[in-house]
């Protein structure tokens, strides 16, 4: 979640749509597809998915106004969508009584504590006030045994010191965007870290030089969508079915092959959220 947008939506077309031919099972490890931006075309989202080569999906929760939503657009998908719950640290402060409780029940079916984090974007609430919610969640997952997807906008470098006391709990620091120094500490830490739409953009130069040293058994591939749309569609809702183009452009950064990479970050996501066997 990186926000409130509004979005054109445009009709995919099978040049736009970003498909690798002979590609197939890649996994989205973070994408809001319980958003309203999506209820309008939700079923041809999943098909321009499928058709992309995406079989699986990881849809974040970040407020409990939504955490029932998402349960049900979840619900009605299990073939291709598996949810994650948490209280984003955009929302903190602003929850009622008992709602740790209250995410510990949806967590049961979950495959992930998150969205969760620190933000040090400006108007987010102060630390004093996020932190606190958000060792309250690492707890959970800890005594939970459930990874974590964790949101570090503005803030990596406090979140990597927030998890030392937390050695040993999984997660994934999602759309990272930190050091080759603060990613160094991450996979220290055993964290994956997800690549998303950012790196296609020509100016992430810092962003590329990380990825590109990174070991590939520590990458997961993500959009964010609708956020963060790859390079050539900047305004446009972003789908799962661009994740395409984030494959083929880290890829080309490390010198792999497409397919390789495609099912090492697939298997990648399916040991982290315990992925096998679901339907």
């Amino acid at each position: 979640m990186d926000g409130t947008l509004s979005f054109r939506v445009f009709p995919v077309t099978e040049e736009q749509d970003g498909m690798e031919q002979g590609i197939s099972g890649m996994v989205d490890t973070h994408c809001h597809l319980d958003e309203e931006v999506f209820a309008q075309d939700f079923p041809l989202v999943l098909a321009r998915a499928k058709e992309a080569g995406v079989e699986r999906m990881v849809v974040p929760g970040y407020s409990p106004h939504y955490w029932n939503r998402l349960q049900t657009v979840t619900a009605l998908h299990r073939d291709c969508l598996s949810a994650a719950y948490g209280l984003h640290p955009a929302y903190a402060g602003r929850m009622g009584q008992g709602w740790l409780a209250e995410l510990q029940t949806f967590l049961g079916t979950a495959v992930a504590v998150g969205e969760i984090g620190l933000d040090g974007s400006p108007g987010s609430p102060p630390p004093d006030r996020q932190k606190p919610v958000l060792e309250a969640q690492l707890e959970l997952a800890r005594r939970m045994d459930l990874p974590v997807i964790l949101h570090a906008r503005g803030a990596t470098e406090a979140l990597l010191q927030m998890l030392r006391s937390y050695r040993g709990i999984r997660g994934v620091i999602h759309s990272f965007s930190g050091s080759p120094e603060q990613a160094g500490k991450a996979l220290d830490l055993g964290l994956y870290l997800g690549v998303g739409g950012a790196i296609t953009h020509d100016r992430a130069l810092r962003l590329r030089r990380t990825i590109r040293a990174l070991p590939a058994e520590s990458i997961l591939l993500e959009t964010d969508a609708p956020y963060q749309p790859p390079s050539g569609y900047g305004g446009r809702r972003n789908e799962p079915a661009f994740l395409p183009q984030t494959l083929r452009c880290v890829a080309a950064l490390r010198g792999e092959a497409a397919g390789v990479l495609a099912g090492r970050t697939a298997e990648n996501a399916r040991f982290l959220f315990c992925l096998r066997g679901q339907s």
